[in-house]
């Protein structure tokens, strides 16, 4: 084995060499299975009534709700005047594209880094194998000359910044590891084909790396944007709410140094750590969700202390999926590569080593493997007894989803307003719209990301490792 990164790969990764599972790790995932099992059998009739018939429910919302009241209670650090970044040395930055039969986003998708205040010093394709127009657009559009397989194009006259690296199709992982060798700055940010960049993306996310030397990785902000059909419109509306959610719950982390989601639609890597630790690994469903479990690990077997931020000044918009079957792909791949790699850093759940991210972080995905088999079970039960005419039992579980509803129209409130304050945009998204999401999304969306979830789940026992294909729409067209 002579390749650098797979030998880094190795010895980082215990997928590849996997330790031994420790006592705490089996107990904490079985007791999730056991408290399942348990409530599960109740709701089947042990029960004698009630809401204890519904514990299964009862737990799921009891679960949301921490996690609410977690991600608020961080959010506030949002309404503090936020620190200005210590002016340093600004790191060099290279933006990696993997594209695969792209050509119809990647026009719009260069133009938006080259426009960028703050532009990179090299923009690099990484052509997986295209079989459309990618290469008839970099050279008619970009004046780029068709390179050799697996070389590197020159510079283009009209774009020097811009380069070519035509590749068998091997995946997005393998397609940014071979990019690796053929980029020397400081930074290395993956962008997806289809996400644009906000101008002030790439200088916000250069000034983080510059004011902390700790800092490994970084996200930024990310917005969905789906087909404009009614469908797609529906899914764009939903997903909007999820993902401020979503990276408010991961601002929250970042605050316990536990941040999982480096998400590599728009991400920022310290090239010497991605070296360190083998670079992206195309074993995985999700690699970025992966990588970022082996740069915890690295740093910690390491005592080397690095950080990982999201950013709120690198904003981005991406292609989301506009289809119910789009989705479903899509969440079927997340939470088949989620469970993955739950599996694969088993032995860092519950170990003391990893602060809070061992000791909270970790449990709570330990969690969240089962959470949406706990919300279909609930939903499942509570259908059997309505149709079976438990009043008993469905009048005390209504007003129990009564209340969490409330709950849940101030978190959204509370949500929009924080989301706003962070990325500075005080008309971000809507008040009235996030009420009436709230009221909607647990009896149609919240179903289908268990549903996606589900899928994920038989993909993961399958072994699947393919993302599926999808469509795309191009993001020009709703710029």
């Amino acid at each position: 084995m002579n390749d650098p990164l797979a030998v880094a790969l190795q010895l980082s990764s215990p997928r590849v060499s996997p330790p031994a599972t420790p006592w705490r790790s089996v107990a904490i995932h079985g007791a999730v299975l056991l408290a399942w099992i348990v409530l599960f059998a109740l709701g089947l009739g042990l029960a004698h009534g009630g809401l204890l018939a519904w514990l299964v429910g009862a737990v799921y919302i009891a679960y949301d709700t921490a996690l609410q009241c977690f991600v608020g209670w961080q959010g506030l650090k949002l309404l503090q005047p936020s620190r200005v970044a210590t002016t340093g040395p600004r790191p060099s930055l290279c933006v990696v594209i993997a594209a695969h039969n792209e050509a119809d986003v990647l026009p719009v998708t260069i133009a938006g880094l080259e426009s960028q205040t703050e532009p990179p010093e090299q923009i690099l394709i990484a052509d997986d194998g295209s079989t459309d127009a990618t290469a008839d657009v970099l050279q008619a559009q970009f004046g780029l000359a068709l390179p050799a397989l697996a070389r590197l194009s020159a510079p283009g006259t009209l774009h020097p910044t811009l380069a070519w690296l035509r590749l068998p199709h091997g995946g997005k992982a393998r397609a940014l590891n071979a990019a690796l060798p053929h980029i020397h700055t400081e930074i290395i940010v993956t962008v997806d084909a289809d996400t644009l960049l906000d101008a002030g993306a790439l200088r916000a996310m250069r000034s983080a790396f510059a004011a902390e030397a700790e800092l490994v990785a970084a996200t930024g902000i990310i917005t969905p944007v789906c087909r404009p059909t009614f469908t797609g419109r529906c899914l764009q509306w939903f997903q909007t709410y999820e993902y401020i959610r979503n990276f408010l719950s991961r601002h929250a982390w970042m605050q316990l140094r536990s941040l999982l989601l480096i998400s590599g639609a728009f991400a920022g890597f310290r090239r010497s750590a991605l070296l360190a630790v083998g670079g992206f690994d195309d074993a995985c469903m999700v690699e970025d969700y992966e990588l970022s479990h082996r740069l915890h690990r690295y740093s910690v077997q390491h005592a080397l202390g690095w950080q990982f931020r999201v950013l709120g000044g690198a904003q981005a918009r991406t292609e989301a999926p506009g289809s119910v079957g789009a989705f479903l792909r899509q969440r079927r791949r997340w939470f088949g590569g989620f469970l993955q790699t739950q599996y694969w850093y088993r032995a860092m759940v519950g170990d003391r080593r990893y602060g809070a991210l061992g000791c909270a972080m970790l449990p709570a995905k330990a969690i969240d493997t089962l959470q949406p088999v706990y919300g279909l079970t609930a939903f499942l039960l509570l259908v059997i007894y309505a149709v079976t005419g438990r009043l008993d039992i469905v009048g005390p579980v209504l007003a129990l989803i009564g209340a969490k509803i409330v709950l849940d129209l101030l978190f959204h409130l509370a949500s929009v307003a924080l989301y706003r304050r962070w990325v500075g945009d005080a008309a971000r998204a809507s008040m009235g719209w996030a009420l009436v999401a709230a009221l909607a999304e647990p009896f149609s969306f919240q179903l289908l990301r268990h549903l996606g979830a589900v899928l994920g789940w038989i993909a993961f026992l399958r072994g699947a490792r393919t993302w599926g294909r999808q469509t795309r729409f191009g993001l020009g067209v709703r710029s």
